[in-house]
């Protein structure tokens, strides 16, 4: 099993699930192997369940056809399998890392973690990828001899460092935690189960975290088309996107606008997978690593896109952070959710009683702030709604 990857060689580069180690030792499976094992952990946890009614960019109720944090984490998944065929890696762990990477996340999408960030700034600060390591270590409790699911140590740093190194070699924090230094939970899961923060993760966490940039690329233009809040004229702004529409209306002259859209979503995915296809190959051969320790101590990500097919990503998060995500519209919503975040926040810290008894005991019993916000971080859009509804006297109008 362990020389080939779903029927196909495996690659000398491709993360080991036979070398796979977890904190508590459990017998190895006979159906199984140790990556399988960890993405049907996260499949079977209450926390992906949840993402299902958490944003992604629009509220819950704005639509059934709007992506959500789960039905994206599914188009994550589905992108980082296809790289880590292509490239004859573990599909499985890269499918893992993609499945859990949005675990973290709290209601209301990005305005959420702010609004928790900002209430915990005197509490060692909200960040959902730590928050996410909290979750698959500590916070779900639903095996008899762990709490967490006891990942294995690979997929743990793939969580963690999908992304990048999170310390260089003199032990100082990089990129994302550079100004106020990388969060305790993930210190805290490296002391007890060492994550090698200075070093890349493997190329299956590398392929997950592109594939997470190329589904929001596209599935954001999608979801902008038909929410109305920008046009395809509007869209021709980016020249990547104006070539790819020109195409499909020169192939298809007249094609009505819902298929248009689909046609461009799909066109725009692939583009971006087969570039990163050839980019990655052309990375890897060019390093010459022959093991995944060597992937490892490369200095840097050997999964990427080319420089041109960059810029087209960074024109189109450009336009989509103008167009979609500072859109009036959208903006109205997020003010409030951000409210709503804020005020169950400072509820619960007054009175933690009014969380369920075991949230309060908790709460009691050790960091209060940190409580709160794991309490908090666990709701869907929904239920803090309904909370803050409870709480507040009367609901809460978010459209």
């Amino acid at each position: 099993m362990a020389n080939s990857v779903g029927g196909s060689p495996r690659a000398p580069y491709a993360a080991d699930p036979a070398g796979a180690r977890r904190l508590v030792a459990e017998p190895s499976s006979p159906t199984r192997t140790e990556f399988q094992r960890d993405r049907d952990r996260i499949v079977h946890s209450t926390a992906f369940r949840r993402l299902a009614h958490k944003t992604q960019v629009f509220v819950h109720h704005e639509g059934d056809h709007f992506r959500t944090r789960l039905t994206h984490t599914i188009e994550v998944a589905q992108i980082a399998r296809a790289l880590a065929r292509a490239l004859h890696l573990d599909d499985d762990l890269a499918e893992t890392v993609a499945l859990g990477h949005d675990l973290g996340h709290t209601p209301f999408g990005h305005t959420g973690e702010k609004a928790l960030d900002a209430c915990m700034a005197g509490h060692g600060g909200f960040d959902h990828n730590s928050h996410a390591l909290r979750i698959v270590t500590a916070i779900e409790r639903r095996y008899a001899e762990f709490d967490g699911l006891n990942l294995t140590q690979t997929t743990l740093a793939g969580l963690a460092k999908h992304n990048g190194p999170l310390i260089d070699a003199a032990g100082r924090p990089t990129a994302r935690y550079r100004a106020r230094g990388v969060p305790e939970a993930i210190l805290d899961c490296d002391r007890r189960q060492p994550l090698d923060l200075a070093l890349h993760a493997s190329l299956e966490a590398q392929a997950a975290a592109l594939a997470d940039d190329i589904a929001y690329d596209a599935h954001d233009i999608d979801d902008g088309l038909r929410a109305g809040l920008f046009t395809l004229a509007d869209i021709r702004a980016v020249p990547f996107v104006a070539g790819v529409v020109a195409e499909i209306e020169d192939r298809h002259p007249g094609l009505e606008a819902p298929r248009l859209i689909h046609e461009l979503t799909r066109r725009v995915i692939t583009r971006f997978i087969e570039d990163a296809m050839g980019e990655s190959r052309r990375r890897i051969a060019e390093a010459g690593v022959a093991s995944p320790e060597a992937v490892w101590t490369a200095g840097r990500a050997l999964v990427g896109h080319s420089a041109p097919f960059e810029a087209a990503d960074r024109e189109l998060k450009a336009f989509l952070f103008a167009h979609m995500y500072r859109h009036p519209q959208v903006q109205a919503v997020r003010e409030k959710a951000d409210a709503i975040v804020r005020r169950l926040f400072c509820a619960y810290m007054t009175d933690p009683t009014a969380m369920p008894p075991d949230w309060a005991a908790m709460a009691g019993a050790g960091d209060r702030a940190r409580a709160v916000a794991d309490y908090i971080a666990g709701m869907t859009d929904r239920f803090a709604v309904h909370e803050h509804a409870r709480l507040f006297d009367g609901p809460t109008d978010l459209r």
